[in-house]
Order: C-alpha cells, then sequence, then structure tokens
C-alpha cells in the first residue's frame, strides 16, 4: 500500500501521450477530469488521514484514438501557505495544524480564536462541479475553486457564503436538464439556529450571461430544514432528487460543534468530533420541489450511515431510493494512513460492509391504515413501510448487494427509473478491487478485476443516440501495485463489460475520488444527439464473467 497511499505524487504538468492497446471507440472525444488527494508530507510534517492530502487533479483527454495524461496540483490557498512554509500550516478535517512554535504568545493566542469558528480549507480534493459554462474543484467546506479543464490550472477561489449562509456543503451537487445545480449544505448557528440548506445555482445568468458576471451570484435558497440538534447536526456527504422530491437523509453521524470550537486548544482533530449514535434513528426528509416545502409525513430507518446515494424515483404513489449504507461510522477511521501501512489487511478490515439498499416511501399515507401494516404494495421489491402509532412511517429497506461503494449510473435515468449501477466493488477493505455492473431488476452481476489493480470510481459515458440505458461504455483510472505494469485508463464496453482499450502512462498515478468527463464541443451529453459516426465496439477482448 505504499505505492499508493504513502509516496507524494509528483506533477505532470506537460500532457504525455498515453500507449493505447485495443480500440477507443471513434466517438469518444473529450477529456475525463478526476480529483483526489496526492502528496500528505510537506517537509517534516505529514498528514494523519489520507483524505486530508493536498488535492491533484489529472486528466485523460482523449481525441481520435489517442490519450494524453496530465496532472498538476490545486494552488489553493492551503497548497501555497504550505509549501512556502514547507510544513503543513492549515488545518484539514482529520489534521489539526499548530502555528510556529516561534511566534510570539499573541499571534500563538489569535491562532486559538481563529480555530473556535475556524475558516476551513480550500484544499479542494474531494470533486469537480460544473456550473454554467464554468468548472470548479470541490471539497466539503464552503469553498470551492474554479479552474481550467484543459490546463488544470487553479483560478479563482470562491467562497458560498457570499451566496448562501451554509459553512458545508457537499460534493456530490444534481444537475436538472437544462444544467441547473441542486446542492446542499449546513449552516451552523446562524442567527441562533442550524439547519440544512438546499440551494440552486442556474446554469446561465438571468437575462443572458454578462461579462464577467457568474451564475453563483444568482444562487436561491430552494428549502431550509431545522436540524434535530442545535450543536449536534447530521454530517452527510451526498443526497437524492426525484422528479418532483429532494431525499434528504439526517443520519446520526452527528458533529459536535461545542467539541469543534475547542479541538485546536485540546490538541485533537476536528474528525475526532464526528460519532456515530447507534442508539439514535435516521431521519428521511422529502421535500417537495414543486412547493419546496416539506411534506408533513415523518419517515425514519434503523441507525446507518450513507455517502452515496445512487438513484431516486417515484413509482405508482411511492418514492424509492437506493443508497450504498453503512452499520456504523467506522469507514472514515480506516482511512487513516497509520493504518494503511504494510499490516494494512489487518489495520484495515472493514467492520461494516457496504450495502446497496432500496428504501420506498408512500407518498400518501393512508389515515385509515391499521398502525403494523405494511403501506407498500409493490411487486418489484421487498422493501417495507410501516405504519405506526403515532403516524410515522418506520422504512425497512431491501437489501440488494453487498460489497459496492462509490456507485455511479447513466445519468440520463437520475431521477427516473433505471436499471444498472456501476461501481466499485469492495472485499474485506474499503480500497476497490472490482468494477461491477450490477442489474436491479435481475439481480445479476458483471466484474472486472486484474492482480494487482485498484481501480477509481467507474464513470458511465453513453454511446451518442443511444436508446439503452448501457449502452455506453465505462471509464476508470487504475492504479497498480506492480511495478511492471504502469497505471492505466480502462474503457470498458458498459453493455458487456467487455475490455475495448486500456491507454498505459509511465507516471506516478493517485488514486482519485470523483469526477466527471467532459465531451468535446459539439456533443450534448445531455442530450445524447447522434453522432454522425456510427459507434465502434471492439470485438477483441474478454467478457467479463457474469454472477
Amino acid at each position: 500500500m505504499e505505492i499508493i497511499f504513502g509516496r507524494n505524487k509528483k506533477e505532470q504538468l506537460e500532457p504525455v501521450r498515453a500507449r493505447v492497446t485495443g480500440k477507443i471507440p471513434a466517438w469518444l472525444q473529450g477529456t475525463l477530469l478526476r480529483n483526489g488527494p496526492g502528496m500528505h508530507t510537506v517537509g517534516e510534517t505529514r498528514y494523519n488521514h489520507w483524505f486530508d492530502g493536498l488535492a491533484l487533479l489529472h486528466s485523460f483527454t482523449i481525441r481520435d484514438g489517442e490519450v494524453y495524461y496530465r496532472s498538476k496540483y490545486l494552488r489553493s490557498d492551503t497548497y501555497t501557505a504550505n509549501i512556502e512554509a514547507n510544513r503543513i500550516v492549515v488545518s484539514e478535517f482529520g489534521t489539526m495544524a499548530y502555528p510556529d512554535p516561534c511566534k510570539n504568545i499573541f499571534s500563538k493566542a489569535f491562532s486559538y480564536l481563529s480555530h473556535t469558528i475556524p475558516d476551513f480549507t480550500d484544499n479542494c480534493l474531494i470533486n469537480i462541479m460544473r456550473c454554467g459554462e464554468d468548472f470548479y474543484a470541490t471539497t466539503e467546506t464552503n469553498y470551492i475553486r474554479k479552474i481550467n479543464p484543459q490546463t488544470l490550472e487553479t483560478l479563482e477561489k470562491v467562497d458560498y457564503r457570499k451566496y448562501v449562509a451554509v459553512n458545508l456543503a457537499t460534493s456530490h451537487p444534481h444537475y436538472d436538464a437544462a444544467g441547473n445545480v441542486l446542492n446542499v449544505g449546513t449552516s451552523i448557528v446562524d442567527k441562533g439556529k442550524t439547519k440544512y440548506v438546499i440551494f440552486k445555482i442556474p446554469a446561465t445568468v438571468p437575462g443572458g450571461r454578462k461579462e464577467g458576471r457568474s451564475p453563483l451570484k444568482d444562487a436561491e435558497v430552494f428549502c431550509s430544514i431545522a436540524a434535530r440538534s442545535l450543536l449536534s447536526p447530521s454530517y452527510y456527504h451526498s443526497f437524492g432528487v426525484t422528479e418532483n422530491y429532494v431525499v434528504f437523509l439526517e443520519q446520526p453521524f452527528k458533529l459536535d460543534i461545542l467539541k469543534m470550537a475547542t479541538a485546536y486548544i485540546r490538541g485533537v482533530s476536528w474528525a475526532s468530533c464526528l460519532a456515530f449514535h447507534g442508539e439514535d434513528k435516521t431521519h428521511i426528509h422529502i421535500i417537495d420541489r414543486r412547493t419546496r416545502k416539506p411534506v408533513l409525513t415523518k419517515y425514519h430507518t434503523d441507525p446507518m450511515v450513507v455517502f452515496h446515494h445512487v438513484n431516486a424515483y417515484e413509482e405508482d404513489g411511492c418514492l424509492l431510493f437506493d443508497v450504498i449504507a453503512y452499520e456504523d461510522g467506522s469507514l472514515y477511521q480506516l482511512f487513516y494512513l497509520a493504518n494503511l501501512n504494510k499490516d494494512f489487511k489487518e489495520n484495515s478490515r472493514l467492520t461494516s460492509v457496504p450495502t446497496l439498499k432500496r428504501f420506498v416511501l408512500p407518498l400518501h399515507v393512508d389515515k385509515n391504515a391499521e398502525v403494523g401494516s405494511n403501506l407498500i404494495n409493490l411487486s418489484s421489491t421487498t422493501a417495507r413501510a410501516l405504519k405506526e402509532k403515532d403516524g410515522q412511517v418506520y422504512c425497512q429497506p431491501e437489501l440488494l448487494y453487498e460489497g459496492l461503494e462509490l456507485p455511479r449510473i447513466n445519468y440520463a435515468h437520475n431521477g427516473k427509473p433505471y436499471r444498472y449501477v456501476f461501481a466499485a466493488g469492495v472485499q474485506w477493505s474499503p480500497i476497490p478491487t472490482k468494477i461491477i455492473k450490477y442489474d436491479i431488476l435481475t439481480k445479476s452481476s458483471l466484474k472486472w478485476g486484474e492482480e494487482h489493480c485498484w481501480p477509481a470510481e467507474p464513470l458511465f459515458v453513453p454511446t451518442p443516440g443511444a436508446k439503452d440505458e448501457d449502452d455506453g461504455i465505462i471509464l476508470s483510472a487504475i492504479v497498480s501495485t506492480d511495478p511492471q505494469k504502469s497505471p492505466f485508463l480502462l474503457v470498458l464496453d458498459a453493455r458487456t463489460f467487455t475490455e475495448l482499450a486500456r491507454a498505459s502512462v509511465d507516471v506516478e498515478m493517485h488514486l482519485d475520488i470523483h469526477g466527471l468527463f467532459i465531451p468535446d464541443a459539439g456533443w450534448d451529453l445531455g442530450k445524447q444527439a447522434p453522432s454522425r459516426e456510427a459507434p465502434a465496439r471492439a470485438a477483441a477482448g474478454q467478457a467479463a464473467p457474469r454472477t
């Protein structure tokens, strides 16, 4: 694991041409842009947690069957301050940084005070967000960084708080057909209230884009949900949407704000202030997108931790949503660098297997239904929703598949009925070893895997003009721990999971987290407009096994 987690990765500032074996479909023209931690040591100091590492952007540009790779560290204020000091001087969630010991007592006192209500990092290492014509590197704080997707140059720093009152925000926004962005953030003790804020960023500036004006300036609050606890809001990483509703989980994985305020003085990280409360429920909030208000029915389920929503949709008066769920909050602990060493197999063994679960909620509850009765009568699922004495609804999920993470779908089916989940397969550890296609309808799966290969999140790109949900390709950046095998971009036929091509690069490639595909101009990925060129499918390669 030292190859993946222990070494700082070098930038590849100039594009390097990859060695392509197999045949890349002729219609695939664009850039796969990814984000993740690449540097964990600065001078003599070292981050405690893998998710704390400095953001390293990398891209695969695909043109006419050729692939070019480049990478560049995000030049955030955090990066600049650390590099100039040659030590970690900006705190991350799992690593608290302290002032130079040579500073005087007044400087130290000011540092303590500033960490009571912290100005969070702009080390945006989790995902890439598209906002109108612009692209941003994102994390889970109030900061995002605009980037140039071609050169990977870091541009301006954006503070959500200038437009929406949030201290934290997800790195998994949703996009509608027009390109408008919908996201959720937490407003901590603002005017005496802590709340979850759903906000919308328009794809274009109303009245036409004015020079220099960002759509962020026209962001608006869509809806707010009061947190159940003023000083212990829920942690969340994503949320779900359907055509008419937003799905938000207030889970018993909570941040203790008072502990966070004193963490710096106590010499502990902010991560130590995050705890799972197994005695509490998971509350399911449903917001009507038409009225912009929460529905009146109260839904809940057993305690769980969800990082990734897969999809959600409506069917026959019900709302269905699929998530990757854990029974506890132990996943975060496994990514401390102290655990990702030569004793990796012992230190990073999952205590809770990520499980694909389907929840079904009745949108209209029959007042005359008996207490304890199941309010779901869909033949397609075994999920249940039981009416309780107080009129609340207790939801029991259907367990679909164990050992999935980093799920992606054909985004044309986001918020709509769908069939396929493309995800990274995990076994005993949280580090992916396979790529999986799961068929929700038949409950079968296809897998790709290769010894000593560690795949990143698989991203689906549809064939232009495609009618079938799985007509397209899967892209995944693969890191190898075999010194004789270079890292590579894997291209799979999404329908058969046959390998179409791989593009190998002789670089130090990092294991990334999330990203997106940017099609070349003239190809509308959302509309999937037919291409003039017929889709090319390579016949060579070994078909993936079906299970």
